[in-house]
């Protein structure tokens, strides 16, 4: 069984404008909580008692929420600024920062900013030899990391918002993890845009044949513009009344 969740939790926000602007978007309230306060809410529930989690803008905040919320829950809170300082940047900075914390096991990693069906979390407790990446059909691939997969489920690669995508599974963020892929870190390169990205990683362990797709079967919310304040409360509220 698979215990630890690495959640990426870093980054500002600044597409959330003005929400963003005293505090990291996770900690954007919504029914008068922290997104964050939902996500680990159902990391708990479905059953990962271990969190890392990774921060850097008004790390401050974030140890107060954790102070104040989920305190029956284990969380260690890691600083990227502190050990990579704020120039290196990029989706696979977290995983260069909680190597000694991981050991030899595997794991799941997390977009901070997203929300996921306890019953897919559930699902990812896969603890075999390969890497796991989520995938969720989207009438708009174009705009996301596309997942080109083969009938086996075997991962190919994870192309960039394609201008012609070759499938309409998206890339959601949830990804399990063995612990082979820290070797993979240093391996990668600066991407066009100049950052170090985890689609970088999983794309070299794809091409070993180490990663598979597996499709979402629940919610995926993302939370990264103001309008999604709205749609992640309309989701809760439902939930509440059913």
């Amino acid at each position: 069984m698979i215990k630890k969740v690495v959640i990426f939790a870093a980054g500002r926000g600044t597409r959330m404008l003005d929400l963003a602007k005293d505090k990291p978007k996770h900690l954007i309230e919504v029914n008068n909580k922290p997104f964050l306060y939902y996500l680990l809410d159902n990391l708990k529930q479905a059953g990962f008692s271990e969190i890392i989690m990774v921060v850097g803008y008004k790390p401050e905040f974030m140890t107060d929420f954790v102070k104040n919320f989920h305190k029956d829950i284990d969380i260690k809170i890691i600083n990227q600024f502190d050990i990579l300082g704020e120039d290196e940047y990029g989706t696979a900075c977290p995983l260069k920062c909680v190597k000694d914390l991981i050991g030899d096991e595997s794991f799941l990693a997390i977009n901070g900013d997203n929300l996921y069906s306890v019953e897919d979390l559930r699902r990812f407790n896969i603890d075999d030899k390969y890497n796991y990446i989520a995938g969720l059909p989207h009438e708009c691939p174009e705009k996301y990391g596309v997942l080109q997969a083969g009938d086996d489920n075997f991962l190919e690669s994870v192309v960039e918002k394609p201008e012609k995508p070759i499938s309409n599974l998206i890339n959601t963020g949830l990804y399990k993890f063995t612990p082979g892929v820290f070797n993979y870190l240093s391996k990668i390169t600066l991407s066009p845009r100049g950052e170090h990205e985890l689609t970088d990683v999983v794309n070299l362990l794809a091409k070993e044949k180490k990663v598979k797709t597996m499709k979402l079967k629940g919610i995926w919310l993302d939370f990264g513009k103001p309008d999604d304040v709205k749609k992640v409360e309309e989701y809760l509220n439902a939930k509440k009344n059913n």
